[in-house]
């Protein structure tokens, strides 16, 4: 599966990342870092679901469980930013491998102790029981960074979307899984038949490791020659010719990327915080407002998953049409209606259609969303661009668990779906008017990453 790389001749537009000729296409560390991502996803697909329940099964309350969603955001947010930066100078490989070692050993001692105090210690220090649709936990802008640098910007839009698509089937893979606690409590009585799990977690954290261990990472200092190299194309040759002082053009470029990437990071904001006050809490939602169990939940979740793969890959072939803003706009304005209907649905069995037509649309948009994102600034900031991205997503989303959870105890339960539509609409607005002119459009001009011959 991993082969050598075949590059469209020039010229020529290269098939989609997601038919066969695409995926042989793609360079190797960039198939690898995609398949790493879908076993990944495939443990956090299992807790996604269980791990909410099994707290509430510890008698955790919404509130508990909320503050702990946010302390887990809170330390995510101050590693991102750290990480993030820092891979832009030493490079990406140190960090996601670091990362996978410290899963590993965590995952193992969840393993052999799982009701212990290690279980929230985990939770809080690597985001244990996050459901991240199979990113590097708090070292997912290293990551994307990384997979921007083997990728051309024309097949961004797809190849992001095709990411998305796999961590998302591997959610709904692990999803299903999880739905089987039942199953598993013939054999591990009461809370023994989550148990399982965290095994599972364990033995995915371990592949990983050698999975990252096996990518080669182009050296840091081929990447600036090929930002030096973008930089240039970017630029019309009367502007080269008229700014002769590097220094001051280069001021001017970062300037640009800085406005750039602050409006992103408060766009975002506003869309974190209207998906943590109800996201990370929906399990529990569906448990007490329709009675709903691991094997509902689960099976509910895994379809989810499993169908927002599909429209992942319907939104990065759109984002060719009609431009990544647009694509963005389009499946998040519907996903706003979804979301002010859940609350009124009679049954289980209605809110859990809304909830899957709505995460169809919103999820299946983070690709395109991502690829905007790193397509702001040059190859050199893309450490720097992606922590921010996250950052403004996590933070706020760290912080609206425990408000959500606070709404919920209190008896408002459907109040924190009402306020994070408006939150969505607010943010489908600014994404539409302050974000729309950041959008470049793809020229033949736009260089192919550097070293082509990188892989796995």
């Amino acid at each position: 599966m991993l082969g050598t790389a075949s590059p469209a001749a020039p010229g020529t537009t290269p098939p989609p990342p997601y038919t066969p000729a695409g995926w042989r296409s793609l360079r190797p560390a960039a198939r690898r870092l995609m398949e790493t991502r879908f076993l990944r996803s495939v443990a956090q697909g299992a807790l996604t679901v269980d791990f909410v329940l099994y707290l509430k099964d510890l008698h955790w309350s919404a509130t508990a469980i909320g503050t702990l969603v946010a302390a887990s955001g809170l330390v995510g947010t101050a590693l991102m930013m750290a990480s993030g930066i820092l891979s832009d100078r030493f490079g990406r490989r140190p960090f996601l491998l670091g990362y996978q070692v410290a899963m590993t050993l965590g995952a193992l001692a969840v393993a052999l102790a799982p009701r212990s105090w290690l279980l929230p210690t985990m939770a809080i220090a690597l985001g244990y029981g996050r459901g991240a649709n199979g990113a590097a936990g708090p070292f997912g802008p290293v990551e994307q960074a990384w997979l921007s640098q083997v990728i051309e910007r024309a097949r961004r839009g797809q190849a992001f979307s095709l990411n998305g698509a796999v961590g998302f089937w591997g959610m709904g893979l692990g999803s299903l899984i999880g739905s089987g606690v039942p199953l598993f409590a013939r054999w591990w009585p009461g809370l023994g038949g989550y148990e399982p799990l965290f095994v599972l977690s364990f033995l995915v954290a371990a592949s990983n490791v050698w999975q990252v261990a096996s990518i080669h990472e182009d050296p840091v200092a081929a990447t600036a020659r090929s930002d030096r190299t973008a930089g240039a194309a970017d630029r019309p040759a009367t502007s080269r010719e008229a700014v002769p002082d590097a220094l001051a053009e280069e001021g001017a470029i970062r300037r640009r990327e800085n406005v750039a990437m602050g409006l992103l990071t408060a766009v975002n904001t506003v869309n974190a915080l209207g998906i943590g006050l109800f996201s990370p809490l929906l399990p529990y939602w569906f448990a007490l407002r329709f009675g709903a169990g691991p094997a509902a939940i689960g099976s509910v979740y895994g379809l989810t998953f499993l169908l927002t793969g599909f429209s992942s890959l319907a939104t990065g072939q759109l984002t060719t049409r009609v431009g990544l803003v647009r694509a963005v706009v389009w499946v998040r304005l519907a996903g706003v209606l979804l979301l002010l209907a859940m609350p009124f649905m009679p049954s289980y069995r209605w809110a859990a259609a809304a909830y899957v037509a709505r995460s169809m649309g919103n999820r299946g948009s983070a690709g395109a969303r991502q690829a905007f994102g790193v397509g702001l600034v040059r190859e050199r900031r893309r450490g720097l661009a992606s922590s921010l991205n996250a950052l403004s997503m996590r933070l706020p989303s760290a912080v609206a668990p425990a408000v959500g959870g606070w709404l919920m105890d209190s008896g408002s339960l459907n109040l924190p779906f009402y306020l994070a539509a408006a939150l969505q609409c607010a943010y489908v607005t600014l994404f539409a008017t302050v974000l729309a002119r950041y959008e470049r459009p793809v020229t033949a001009a736009d260089p192919a990453p550097a070293s082509p011959g990188g892989g796995a």
